[in-house]
């Protein structure tokens, strides 16, 4: 999950050094979580262009199912919390 946590931060900000600061971690970790991810897949996820990154094609892919899986994530959050107390949820 760390590498993916990276991955995620670093294509919002396109930038390993704003992601490695919210992260609270250093910018080489931020680099070294982001090569495992393309060494395991085989394909870059970012290219440098200056002083930033931008995603590849590969990049934007996956970052577009994180984004969209993180906001579901925080839609049901939302929802849980609006649920009146001690009432019980189950899911079966």
């Amino acid at each position: 999950m760390t590498a993916l946590t990276a991955f995620e931060a670093s294509a919002r900000h396109l930038s390993f050094k704003l992601a490695a600061s919210e992260l609270g971690v250093t910018p080489a970790e931020i680099s070294r979580q982001i090569k495992a991810i393309e060494d395991d897949l085989g394909v870059p996820l970012f290219v440098t262009r200056g002083t930033g990154v931008m995603l590849t094609s590969p990049g934007k892919d996956i970052y577009s199912v994180l984004a969209s899986s993180l906001s579901k994530a925080s839609d049901v959050v939302r929802a849980i919390k609006r649920d009146v107390p001690g009432k019980s949820r189950c899911h079966k």
